[in-house]
């Protein structure tokens, strides 16, 4: 929409719109070169501004969505935090989010352009004040290749020369966007790669394709790369979990920033490697 037409939607004055556009409280674009206003974020923000009764309000259903990590899920299950996972990329976790189908969502999302992690993302995906993003931990991203390193690969850009056959994640994952960060500075684009017919779902799923040889390389998690050979590229990944206000007070959130500070917790992190959770719980967004 443009201005013209937001202030109708919204029953206000130009003069009310370009004051909130300053202040940065309505969604809004310039892609175009000049303020346009999408629909649908528009709407998501009026209802993120309504206020609504406790009673009588279907909440969103026990989910966490958004990017695989081996740490959290585990530590999902050993909390007792009672939340389901739906693993299928930072992208769509925000959308699941915004959307209420889900409670919580994990992201590691680039930002190209200032090689910052997650804010970019999260203010784009969520209209409105009332969410939060909790810094979950530093990790460890390279490339997988079989056991032993057989052919000698020495990085990234000896796969790319060599034309290896790489598997790749979804469209939308984090580490999908890092891949296509890293080739840049490589100079080649992901057009480039000798890629698998099918994608992967997981970090899990990557070392799979790996490991039985229809791949012979990805990008994907030290702590997944198991007994492959691992090269790291990136290792202050930062991982961050977003919610509502509210879902940060609820049971399983608290649930499990509790068991994030158990010994046992510390233990798996050291134990599936690639991890830094000095930081883990500090407030990195506030809305």
């Amino acid at each position: 929409m443009t201005t013209a037409e937001i202030a109708a939607y919204l029953r206000l004055r130009e003069r009310t719109i370009y004051e909130m556009v300053a202040r940065q409280t309505i969604p809004f674009t310039r892609a175009t070169g000049k303020l346009l206003f999408p629909r649908r974020l528009i709407d998501a923000w009026l209802e993120a501004q309504t206020e609504l009764p406790d009673a009588g309000i279907a909440p969103a259903p026990p989910i966490y969505a958004g990017s695989n990590d081996p740490l959290l899920e585990w530590a999902l299950r050993q909390s007792g935090s009672g939340l389901a996972v739906l693993a299928r990329g930072s992208t769509q976790g925000l959308e699941e989010l915004v959307a209420g189908r889900a409670v919580l969502a994990g992201l590691h999302l680039i930002d190209p352009e200032t090689g910052r992690w997650n804010l970019a993302a999260a203010r784009a995906h969520l209209p409105g004040s009332r969410h939060v993003m909790i810094h979950w931990a530093r990790r460890t991203q390279g490339i997988f290749v079989a056991k032993g390193n057989p052919l000698g690969v020495t990085g990234l850009g000896d796969a790319v020369t060599r034309g290896l056959r790489f598997a790749v994640r979804a469209e939308g994952a984090g580490s999908q966007r890092l891949l296509d960060v890293l080739l840049a500075r490589e100079g080649v684009s992901r057009a480039a790669l000798t890629t698998t017919e099918r994608g992967a779902e997981t970090h899990a799923d990557l070392a799979a394709l790996i490991e039985t040889g229809e791949a012979q390389c990805g990008l994907g998690l030290q702590s997944a790369a198991g007994q492959l050979g691992f090269l790291p590229l990136i290792t202050d990944e930062s991982f961050d979990l977003v919610m509502t206000r509210r879902a940060y007070f609820e049971p399983p959130m608290q649930s499990l920033l509790d068991f994030a500070k158990s010994e046992a917790f510390a233990k798996r992190a050291t134990h599936l490697g690639g991890y830094d959770i000095a930081q883990l719980g500090d407030v990195i967004w506030n809305g």
